[in-house]
């Protein structure tokens, strides 16, 4: 597995039951739970106590799980569920026959508290061999790790300098993806439309999406 500091390693199997016992989740989810996974181990414990970081404002603790898979194909809501069943941001090593995946979550805190949290979205590498996951800790507080672990995930799914936030570089993607549905949205309907006046209209609406989509 991926090597991080011998001080944050905890290296136990942890019982797919223990994910699902206690939510309420449908025969059929539990079932895709079932199948979909092999095995779940705890590998790391990225936290203020076993690094030497500074305390976050954000992120408590950051757990590392390797999930090894029965097939290159995993549900989404797999990820959602394990995250529900943490109080904790989540970095996921998912491994199939050899080739891994990093996927980590965009978690907030809800208006619950600290320990409720709600995932936005999840970002994920392609299918790698280990040593080319590209995986580091960088940062001075355990918030930063976080933010620079998502950013290595994403790559160029975020963009943004140094001084734009993750929650920044979050809203921007999804503002270019709205943005990229409705050019999809109005192209098709500037290909079926008959009268000219409005093909003209509807081509105007897509310029000018494509210019705030660039900006």
């Amino acid at each position: 597995m991926m090597k991080f500091p011998a001080s944050t390693e905890f290296n136990k199997r942890i019982s797919k039951r223990k994910f699902y016992e206690n939510l309420s989740v449908t025969p059929a989810f539990k079932k895709a739970f079932t199948e979909q996974i092999k095995v779940i181990y705890w590998r790391n414990k990225l936290a203020v106590t076993t690094l030497n970081l500074a305390p976050g404002e954000r992120v408590t603790e950051i757990e590392v799980f390797e999930v090894r898979l029965t097939s290159l194909d995993l549900d989404e809501n797999v990820l959602r569920l394990i995250d529900r069943a943490i109080p904790y941001h989540i970095l996921f090593l998912l491994e199939y026959e050899g080739k891994y995946r990093a996927a980590m979550g965009y978690k907030e805190v809800t208006s619950f508290g600290k320990s409720a949290f709600k995932v936005d979205r999840y970002y994920l590498t392609a299918w790698l061999l280990e040593e080319e996951l590209p995986l580091r800790l960088e940062g001075l507080t355990i918030d930063a790790v976080y933010e620079n672990l998502i950013r290595q995930i994403a790559g160029d799914n975020l963009s943004g300098g140094e001084s734009t936030t993750l929650k920044e570089s979050v809203e921007r993607q999804k503002k270019r993806e709205q943005l990229e549905k409705q050019i999809i949205v109005l192209e098709a309907k500037m290909r079926n439309e008959k009268q000219l006046n409005r093909k003209m209209e509807l081509k105007a609406e897509i310029k000018k999406l494509r210019v705030d989509l660039g900006g």
